[in-house]
């Protein structure tokens, strides 16, 4: 058996606020193997979204170790961690984030171009699982919000990551919306082999995922699979 894609020991994450030291981390353990869908759940200031921008290289983290395919990820070098970001990550974020003068699959074609390969056959192919191969022409504006979150999963997937991030990517959408968001997320990222982090606060997404890591006060109280 391989070894996990990503691998995290000890990893501290602390903020100084006036005389007060923040453990947003405090001695985190992780690992996860490629093709799980694994969900951070734990309250408001639990440490999930310092995790995951840690997991990113969007945060260093204060202390311990991180590899990502078996080699330490760069910290405190901003251009190694933005070059490590590109290579390898993924990220849906809570709101949408589309750029409203460009239409659906202009969307995803700008971000093709950024990583270095314009390809609108791969694009078109990218919003059709998603569902969305009838709205490429129309803009954001025009169309729900379920279906933009659909939209910025398929940007998210354009530059093929190894492994998505997600930070309360359903945090925006009413009950219904977000199980069709999740239920279109799991089949894209089955499709196209792609490994998963989600933060969320919702005890209902977790019947999307495969492992389930609790946090609070910046420590994991549990990881088990869903239903346990």
């Amino acid at each position: 058996m391989s070894g996990p894609m990503v691998s995290i020991r000890g990893m501290e994450r602390h903020y100084v606020m006036s005389s007060e030291t923040i453990k947003a981390l405090d001695g985190i353990d992780l690992d996860v193997h490629e093709g799980e869908r694994i969900i951070l759940l734990g309250p408001s200031g639990s440490g999930k979204t310092t995790l995951l921008n840690c997991i990113s290289a969007l945060d260093s983290p204060t202390d311990g170790s991180y590899d990502f395919g078996g080699t330490p990820v760069p910290r405190h070098d901003s251009e190694a961690m933005t070059t490590f970001r590109r290579e390898n990550i993924g990220y849906v974020f809570q709101f949408f984030n589309l750029l409203q003068d460009l239409t659906v699959l202009e969307n995803i074609l700008l971000i093709q171009e950024l990583a270095g390969g314009r390809d609108e056959a791969r694009a078109l192919q990218l919003l059709n699982l998603v569902g969305l191969e009838a709205e490429v022409d129309r803009f954001p504006a025009e169309i729900s919000g379920g279906q933009q979150q659909r939209v910025a999963i398929a940007r998210s997937l354009a530059k093929s990551p190894r492994l998505l991030l997600g930070d309360e990517l359903t945090g925006n959408l009413d009950s219904k919306t977000s199980a069709m968001v999740m239920e279109v997320l799991v089949k894209a990222c089955e499709a196209e082999g792609i490994t998963c982090v989600f933060v969320t606060h919702d005890e209902s997404l977790i019947d999307y995922a495969t492992r389930i890591v609790r946090l609070d006060s910046g420590r994991i109280m549990s990881d088990s699979a869903p239903g346990i």
